[in-house]
């Protein structure tokens, strides 16, 4: 009598239960790093701009009202994800500045507005 090799209809099952399993757990922290690193990227810029408005205000007295001004424009990994980013709101009296970064793909809709302030403000706090 010969035998017969390969593999059995619940063996394979098992295989495709166990790999949904592991699928199941691995997406949700998946998703969240893409998230954080997307939210890295815009957080990244946003401090690049403070900074060149606080260079800009240093030669010119009052802030950039646009990143043209600066000589900056939005990369495209924080563009396809913020569409705001980095709109830049001068108050004259006293001289400051709010950088907002409003998400806006859906892999961020969760994520809220991101703002940083010329005073070194930054919400929301907790995902900073």
């Amino acid at each position: 009598m010969k035998m017969q090799k390969g593999f059995s209809l619940i063996e394979l099952m098992i295989v495709v239960v166990i790999i949904g399993v592991i699928a199941a757990i691995a997406l949700p922290s998946y998703r969240s790093y893409v998230v954080k690193g997307n939210r890295a990227a815009a957080q990244a810029f946003m401090v690049e701009v403070a900074n060149r408005q606080k260079q800009y205000q240093l030669d010119a007295r009052s802030y950039a009202l646009d990143l043209t001004t600066l000589g900056m424009t939005v990369p495209a990994d924080v563009s396809k994800h913020y569409a705001a980013c980095c709109g830049i709101v001068v108050v004259a009296v006293p001289p400051s500045f709010t950088i907002t970064a409003i998400p806006t793909s859906s892999t961020q809709s969760g994520d809220g507005t991101l703002a940083l302030s010329s005073d070194g403000t930054k919400t929301p706090a907790a995902k900073w």
